[in-house]
């Protein structure tokens, strides 16, 4: 019997330390995980993976993403980085108009008014233009009350007002956003052939436009300044109603990375676009004396057409024939309208 305990003590005791070594864990798995730690590295897990994403019942499999990292760099461009953009665009543009006014004035007609008038723009080319225009101003404003209406606004006018305001701008956004893009596309087919650049544009660039001393270099029906507005309106206007149905339509086209690069497009190239068109009203209100006749009656006077336009104005003469050689007379132009 001693004999048999003398055997069984030395193999229990070399199991025993067999199972030691076997319930230990491995070195390198402990340097991996941390048993002290009471939570998961936001950071850590954010990065190792695109999203976090759960299981739904419903056919829209993509209501189960719960986090997505890339959301959040979103809603940093949309709260910090949109204001900087948009308000150094905006505001830049509103200063550089006021002090050119204050140091250059209204450009006047230097030769003054003749009397006499001649045709600019016909009925539907006025008609699709202040159709467009009107659009834009309330797409415009609704548009950047998106951006700065509840920091700049919402104090002021207190939460209630603001939310009508911005229930109804919403509305307006929507619904104009249609006879807005039907503009562009008609505005993009009726002057196509006169906004093609060419060198005539070059030498108006090179002298200034005659926005500088009182130079007016040749210019055809548009010069160079407002060929740069009209593809600003096609490019930028096309932009801003394609990535604007995307967003009014979402996920039919792209998931929520692409909602998100369409979003931040529109929004870029609106308060550019925003900020180009207040240059455009400028010149065509208070900068130019004669300037919004064109797209007012239709009709300028010949004076202003001969310092702004010259080769526009000797082509519209020869091609009236000899039975109409000459411009109307001012009073005959009030009339017909």
């Amino acid at each position: 019997m001693s004999s048999f305990a003398r055997f069984i003590r030395p193999t229990i005791g070399a199991w025993a330390l067999l199972l030691l070594i076997m319930a230990a864990p491995a070195p390198s798995l402990a340097q991996q995980i941390n048993p002290t730690a009471s939570s998961v590295n936001e950071r850590q897990l954010l990065q190792e993976m695109d999203r976090i994403q759960g299981r739904v019942s419903i056919p829209d499999q993509r209501s189960s993403v719960l986090i997505q990292p890339a959301g959040r760099e979103w809603r940093e461009f949309r709260n910090v980085v949109l204001r900087w953009i948009g308000g150094v665009a905006v505001l830049g543009m509103l200063a550089v108009l006021v002090i050119f006014y204050l140091t250059r004035g209204m450009i006047r007609l230097e030769s003054g008014r003749s009397g006499r008038t001649i045709v600019r723009f016909n009925t539907f080319e006025r008609f699709v233009h202040w159709m467009t225009a009107t659009c834009f101003v309330i797409l415009a404003i609704s548009g950047l009350n998106i951006t700065f209406g509840r920091p700049l606004l919402l104090p002021l006018i207190g939460f209630d007002a603001f939310s009508d305001w911005s229930q109804w701008a919403k509305f307006a956004h929507n619904y104009l956003s249609f006879p807005f893009t039907i503009g562009v596309v008609l505005i993009f087919l009726m002057w196509i052939g006169g906004n093609i650049p060419n060198k005539v544009d070059l030498e108006w660039i090179k002298r200034g436009g005659g926005l500088i001393g009182h130079d007016h270099p040749p210019a055809r029906r548009f010069n160079a300044g407002q060929k740069g507005i009209y593809w600003i309106v096609v490019i930028g206007g096309g932009l801003v109603a394609a990535t604007g149905y995307q967003l009014m339509f979402p996920f039919y086209v792209s998931g929520i990375e692409g909602m998100q690069i369409a979003q931040v497009v529109h929004s870029v190239v609106a308060v550019l676009f925003i900020a180009a068109m207040l240059a455009h009203i400028y010149i065509g209100t208070i900068g130019m004396e004669g300037a919004f006749e064109a797209m007012g009656s239709g009709e300028v006077d010949v004076n202003w057409a001969r310092e702004h336009h010259s080769l526009w104005l000797d082509q519209e003469l020869a091609r009236s024939g000899p039975n109409d050689s000459q411009p109307r007379p001012r009073h005959a132009a009030s009339a017909a309208e």
